[in-house]
């Protein structure tokens, strides 16, 4: 699995955040499990430390990490984010979907909606 995709227009930061919050999600990284220092992760990806660091700040302040001082990060308690993202998921399919109807009853064609939603999310929808 790739963390960064130079194609993504977002911040890297947030690519690799998450990379870290799917890894966390699925079980790939358990509860308690040490992070990776920000140094390995700049080196590896051949990015800036700040940049990596701007991402664990980001993953600790949503809960996925946290740090212990002088010891480095690790990984929280998340069985309780997994739930709250899935409702979010499903709050943001159902915005998604109130929106498409919209733009249907404005007769978008079908094919500029994919089309767009094409451009904005990559190609074949992997965004990830």
């Amino acid at each position: 699995m790739d963390m960064i995709y130079l194609q993504d227009p977002r911040p890297v930061y947030e690519q690799i955040a998450e990379y870290y919050e799917k890894l966390i999600l699925n079980g790939v990284m358990p509860e308690g499990e040490q992070m990776p220092s920000v140094r390995q992760v700049a080196q590896q990806e051949s990015v800036n430390p700040n940049t990596v660091q701007k991402a664990f700040a980001a993953l600790e302040r949503d809960g996925y990490i946290y740090t212990v001082r002088g010891r480095g990060s690790f990984v929280a308690d998340v069985r309780h984010l997994q739930v709250l993202r899935e409702k979010k998921r499903d709050e943001l399919k159902e915005e998604l979907g109130k929106k498409i109807r919209e733009a249907r009853q404005a007769q978008v064609p079908l094919e500029e909606i994919v089309s767009l939603a094409e451009e904005i999310y990559g190609e074949g929808g992997k965004h990830v």
